[in-house]
Parts: structure tokens; sequence; C-alpha cells
């Protein structure tokens, strides 16, 4: 099916007595068994259903099969924010103390999580520059701290095969981290090349796919393995929820018992058996879903879970038009008095324009980054809007601003903005499903505004 059909009926089919169009609310904390046989294979993961609604709830069941459809993925896992979707799937796959790599273009919350509670549970990041693929191989960390050897050995003068010493190291490094397109500066992720590098070394690639969504960039389709996305933004499109949900591919090899033990080694919460012996292909997701998602418990409500079903539905025709919007705006903005530049890969000097035009011909999103002439600016032209509004969300009807450097990346060092790109001069616009004539009428307002209220003291002196 087309991603314009999956978006309305991946998923559900209309069934039962009364077979309901719209997927049918299921407000339920706990579900009845046939049999206490019957309950003991369910819980025991030895059969298919629904025990308890902190880890499986049939609403919850068709959001997750469609995000998979849109995403092209095997399986999937929601959960109560795009946040608690990043930290389980990260969680799922270090495994203890281990490395990740990440890029350094990341949303201020991700960052957050990386170098504080991350950091609590030992888990070490490593930031890189998302465009240079070298860096990325660079950061990988090894379980082998040292070889020791001759190459001609004293006194047989055998010769060390050193390739095979080589091929013998194992990466301490459990996941490559980063997002389709960077929030808010719009790069976009070479994930073809990220994708080799990682999987030389046996590291599956997690991307964000917030800002694109599955519409603009299906990240599966082009090397990585599993995708998170706050469903709360493009998906579901109104503002009106909170969700996020992890989707995984099903085609990365944790077969290795040592690398992965959650997955591929025998577990006493199993019984002494393994995720992989169990599910095969879907052991990554149950291991997200039966152990972090059932233990830390950051489950989707019900009704949010068909709050953001009914946003897909209209993700298509949302898309379009916000990508017609982005870039009409960009088009009249691009070199509008008090803007010293406009982040968005449409533009020919930005330098991810060719790769999206390879990776992501129908556009990036709803979201463009204008960095004003001076940080004197900022409050002026945020305070001088009438209909654009001051929050801090994205993927809304709605369109709104926000100012990175002191909202959603405000915990970051100077040093930490500088390498994502930013500076307090930048704005975050994402853009809504208003006339783009209005919105640009409202910023050209506000600037206009904010620069004669900063040329005003210069005038009264003159």
């Amino acid at each position: 099916m087309s991603q314009e059909t999956d978006a309305v009926h991946a998923g559900y089919r209309p069934s039962g007595d009364f077979r309901p169009m719209l997927p049918p609310l299921h407000n339920s904390a706990a579900y009845q068994f046939a049999s206490h046989a019957e309950a003991v294979e369910k819980f025991a993961l030895r059969q298919a259903g629904f025990t308890y609604s902190r880890t499986g709830n049939p609403t919850v069941s068709i959001l997750e099969q469609r995000v998979a459809a849109l995403e092209g993925g095997a399986h999937a896992v929601a959960t109560a924010t795009g946040q608690a979707a990043v930290a389980l799937s990260l969680l799922a796959l270090t495994q203890g103390p281990k490395h990740i790599v990440a890029s350094s273009s990341l949303y201020g919350g991700t960052v957050d999580l990386f170098t504080d509670t991350f950091a609590d549970f030992g888990i070490r990041i490593s930031f890189v520059d998302q465009a240079d693929p070298s860096a990325w191989a660079a950061a990988i960390e090894s379980d082998t701290r040292a070889f020791f050897l001759e190459s001609v050995s004293n006194p047989l003068c055998t010769v060390a095969d050193l390739p095979a010493w080589a091929a013998a190291i194992e990466s301490d490094t459990r996941a490559f981290f980063l997002e389709s397109v960077s929030n808010p500066l719009c790069t976009v992720a070479d994930l073809p090349a990220i994708a080799a590098i990682a999987h030389e070394h046996n590291i599956p690639v997690v991307v964000d796919n917030t800002l694109a969504t599955p519409l603009n960039i299906r990240p599966l389709e082009l090397g990585a393995d599993i995708v998170v996305h706050s469903a709360t933004k493009g998906l579901a499109g109104h503002g009106s929820v909170l969700g996020g949900i992890v989707v995984d591919s099903g085609k990365f090899d944790f077969s290795d018992a040592a690398r992965w033990p959650q997955i591929a080694a025998p577990r006493v919460r199993l019984n002494n058996t393994s995720l992989l012996e169990r599910h095969g292909p879907a052991a990554y997701a149950m291991l997200v879903r039966s152990k972090f998602l059932h233990d830390l418990g950051p489950t989707l409500a019900p009704a949010s879970a068909q709050g953001i079903l009914a946003g897909i539905e209209t993700l298509p025709v949302r898309a379009a038009h916000v990508q017609r919007s982005v870039t009409r705006l960009i088009d009249a903005l691009a070199e509008y008095p008090g803007i010293a530049a406009i982040h968005h890969p449409a533009l020919p000097e930005h330098p991810s324009h060719e790769l999206a035009r390879a990776l992501a011909p129908k556009g990036t999103g709803c979201v463009l980054a204008i960095e004003l002439a001076h940080p004197a600016l900022v409050s002026p032209v945020i305070d001088g809007l009438k209909l654009i509004s001051l929050a801090a969300n994205v993927g809304d009807t709605r369109t709104m601003v926000s100012h990175p450097a002191t909202m959603t990346h405000c915990r970051l060092s100077a040093q930490q903005l500088a390498d994502a790109g930013l500076n307090t001069s930048t704005l975050r616009l994402s853009v809504g499903l208003e006339d783009p004539a209005d919105l640009l009428a409202d910023l050209t307002q506000a600037l206009d505004l904010a620069l004669d209220q900063a040329l005003a003291p210069q005038t009264q002196g003159a």
C-alpha cells in the first residue's frame, strides 16, 4: 500500500458486531483470560496477547502497526513521550555502562538525557560532527584496550596474523544515534554512509525521524536499524497529545550472545531461554516492551494513541501543505532586512542541499531556522509577532517560534551550542497550516518593528 493509504488504514480493519470505522478506544487496564492456562502462557511471553495495559493495549497496538507500516519497519513499541522512546530504544542496546556515538546536532532534551541521566548510569556518549563520516568511525570505542605481540616471534620466527588480531577487536560502542533532519538547523544526515561504518563494527543505527516524518524520509530504507519518533509532533499534528514510538527493522543481527546478552543469551527472567530464541526478528522490540516498558512504565495512554491515529490520517495532506509554505517563506525571507541567514536545505548554500535532494526529495518537514542579524533583535521580533505563537513544540497545525539558546537547548554549554551550529541569534520556526501569506505578513511586520526599535536610539542621538 502507499503511505497515503497506510496513514488511514494500516493496523485496523472494522470488525465485531458494530464494525466502527474509527479505531475504537479500549480504555481498560486489564484483560480477562479464558482460562488459567491462557494466562500462564501470555504472562510467560509464550503466547501473544494483552495482559495488562502497561505493556500493551489494542488501541495502542493499532498505532504501533500503523507507524511501523509508514516507516517500513517490522515491529514497533509505543511510549508515553518521544523522550521515553529515545531512552528505551538505547537502554535496550547499551546493556550496562557502554558507549554511544551521537551527533552533536540534537534536540536539547536529548542532550540532557545523554549528558546527565545516561551519565548517571555510566553510559558514555561521544558527540561527533554529523556531516563527517570519519568522525563517527574514529569515535568507536573498543572493548580491547591493548594487544601485545611480536611481528616475528622469538625464537620460532612465526609471523603474526595481524588482520586476524584486528578482526578480533570487538567494539564497546553499542549504538550510533542521530536525527535524520537535525533540530533546528535542518541538516540532513548521510544515513547510508554512517550506517555502512556502523555495520562494519556490528553497531546498530538509531535515528530520530521526528522532524522529517516517514512521509519525507524513511531511515530504515537508507541503512538505519531502529527509528524513534516524538509522535507528539508531526505524527499527531495537532499539539493535543504526548506520545513516542520505537520502530525496529527486524533485520539487525543480535545473535552474538556475548555482545547482546539481554537478547541472545538465556535469561533467568525467561526461564533460561533467550528473547532471540523465543521471538526471532522481534526480539529487540520484545526487549523494549517486556523489560524496559514493563519495568520503567512510560506507557502510552489509549486515548493518546487514538488521538495520534487521528492525526496520522491527515499527515500526507499536512506534510504537503507545510512544505509549500516553508518554501514560500524561505523564498520571501532569504534576503529580508534583519535576517543574517536562513538555515534550510532548500537553499543552495545550505551544507545539506545536495544530500536533501537525494535523500529527502519531498522536503524535510515543518522546521526552518532564522538567524537574526543581532541577538538584540530576538526579543523584539518574538514579542512583536501577533499570529505566530511563542511555544516549545513543532509539527502543530499552528505556527510557532522558539529561541533554542534560551528554551529547548538552554542547558547546553557554549561549546555544545557552537558544536551544534547554534548561536543566540537563532530562532526556530515550526510552520503550521495557516495561509503562508498571513505568516509572512506577521514575520515581516515583527522584523520591521524590531529594526525600527533598534534604530530608534541612534536616530534620537543624531
